[in-house]
């Protein structure tokens, strides 16, 4: 070979090496958010919510208003780390509602979540579907929503049969690609359809079905992604798209105004439900396979 083109020929290999190995260190590591101590997480718990619930303060028995238990109570067992096979596993009884706060606000990232349901289900929710959620973007004085539990803030859905669906928490408001809804029929996410808004202010309320259901059956590990990135956000379901959001914001006094960036809530809402493998990493990008979704 000539002595020529043998030199360019590594050079050229060379450098192709070192952008490969560059780009490699430059992708955003993920973080773990579980360790035995949960030391990246508060907990609230509000109450003991019963059948015929309508958003006001509960009372006690002499029609006194019943203060919520309030923020990293002792002596509760709502929230716990079990181990499995060697990792740690949030498990949460749901007897209360409430949730696990992450100490640190976030804002541009890719949540991954492992998720099962348990058996356990508490009132009022015995005859009806087991249900969670992830709350993102999350903002602001605990107990602002109608079970007076969380915080403002966009939930992903985490629901038998709903796994994904949108709701919105107090005054938040966000897009989504949706179908029309029509009589009692519900808006359907799907990423053929234009963005609809949804929440607070908006000609729809609070709530998106996901677009399909891609739930494994009960007892089974889920996985969960969610990707926020300047407003938009994914949900993720055992790698399915199920719903395409835009333009996340807050209501106040009729005008939007941007909610990109907060806390995230994992929630309590009287059923068992086990979380594992939760972990984290910045973006400074939609990821390139998803971009599509907002052209």
């Amino acid at each position: 070979m000539n002595r020529v083109l043998f030199l360019n020929t590594s050079f050229k290999i060379s450098c192709l090496i070192i952008a490969c190995l560059t780009l490699s260190c430059q992708e955003p590591k993920w973080e773990s958010l579980l360790d035995t101590e949960m030391s990246q997480w508060d907990t609230y718990l509000s109450y003991k919510h019963q059948y015929g619930y309508n958003g006001s303060i509960p009372l006690d028995a002499d029609s006194v208003e019943v203060a919520p238990v309030g923020l990293n109570p002792k002596g509760y067992d709502v929230f716990r780390v079990i181990e499995e096979e060697g990792e740690p596993v949030l498990h949460v009884s749901g007897e209360y509602y409430g949730c696990v706060i992450t100490k640190n606000s976030y804002d541009n990232y890719h949540l991954k979540v492992e998720f099962r349901w348990g058996e356990q289900v508490w009132p009022p929710r015995e005859h009806l579907l087991k249900d969670a959620g992830i709350l993102y973007h999350s903002v602001g004085p605990m107990g602002a929503e109608y079970w007076r539990s969380w915080m403002l803030s966009q939930e992903f859905q985490i629901m038998e049969g709903h796994m994904g669906d949108y709701w919105s928490q107090a005054n938040s408001a966000i897009d989504i690609r949706a179908y029309l809804p029509e009589g009692i029929m519900s808006p359907v996410a799907d990423d053929s359809q234009p963005f609809l808004s949804f929440g607070q202010d908006q000609s729809i309320k609070g709530y998106c079905m996901r677009s399909a259901n891609f739930e494994r059956p009960t007892g089974e590990w889920n996985t969960l992604d969610l990707i926020c990135y300047e407003g938009k956000s994914l949900h993720i379901v055992n790698g399915e798209v199920v719903m395409i959001l835009d333009h996340s914001r807050q209501m106040v006094d009729g005008k939007p105004i941007p909610l990109v960036k907060g806390r995230i809530q994992l929630q309590s809402e009287a059923a068992e439900v086990f979380y594992k493998g939760i972990q984290i990493r910045s973006l400074d990008a939609m990821p390139t396979e998803y971009q599509h979704y907002y052209e």
